[in-house]
């Protein structure tokens, strides 16, 4: 049976389409395991924000497990914040910003994707700052409506700087790509965040698959023992 991964939901309660796409596919898909690699979200304040969306998600991804496919999950720059009581309400497994893994016969390695940007110097410095665990627990620790304006504010301010953003710079630097394959000694890449779904041939019969954001439709990777497939579909199919 198949390994899926998928990354770039951006569920949020202005976009139902999104969420009804996402909530068909975790019904409709059959596989061994499924592999979240960041931004399930469009942004994540807290675990203790009440949205039900979070309590619809929750209650989809723990009916996944429920019925023996496991599900693992790795941040991604939207929802970094989220906690262990929201992932054990999903019944979903944390894991670290880089796995590396035996799948099928390949070595892969897994990320969210947006550690690969190293031309985005501005994004990396922001990353840092934002990924300080003082900082983190000072933010938590705001109340509710505060954070929520926080996360807003920072949107609008994110959307304005890569406005002005070549698309060279926010996709992937090629070396820093090679750094992670060399030193992992994966011969498969995985990850999202760039939202330009592919995979790429790389030097030494290795390879790189980007996920796809869930935009105007499904994007999902599955790995088998027929190798490594990059499916795009309709939110109902």
């Amino acid at each position: 049976m198949s390994t899926l991964f998928v990354a770039d939901i951006h569920l949020c309660a202005q976009e139902p389409a999104i969420t009804a796409g996402f909530l068909h596919f975790l019904r409709a898909r059959a596989a061994q395991a499924l592999y979240i690699l960041g931004d399930l979200f469009e942004v994540w304040i807290g675990d203790d924000d009440p949205n039900p969306l979070h309590h619809e998600i929750a209650v989809a991804l723990q009916a996944l497990t429920q019925r023996g496919i496991p599900c693992y999950f790795i941040h991604g720059n939207r929802d970094f914040l989220l906690g262990k009581r929201y992932a054990a309400a999903c019944g979903m497994t944390l894991l670290p910003a880089q796995r590396v893994m035996q799948l099928d016969g390949l070595r892969v390695v897994i990320l969210h994707g947006d550690t690969l940007c190293t031309d985005d110097n501005d994004y990396q410095r922001f990353r840092r700052r934002v990924h300080q665990r003082w900082l983190q627990r000072l933010f938590l620790s705001l109340p509710l409506r505060r954070r929520l304006r926080i996360a807003d504010r920072m949107r609008a301010n994110s959307l304005r700087a890569n406005a002005g953003k070549t698309a060279d710079i926010m996709d992937v630097n090629a070396q820093a790509v090679m750094t992670v394959m060399d030193d992992t000694g994966a011969t498969v890449m995985i990850h999202g965040h760039t939202h330009r779904p592919a995979i790429h041939q790389l030097p030494g019969e290795r390879r790189r698959a980007v996920l796809g954001a869930w935009h105007h439709q499904g994007s999902a990777i599955e790995v088998s023992n027929s190798g490594v497939v990059l499916h795009e579909f309709p939110f109902g199919g």
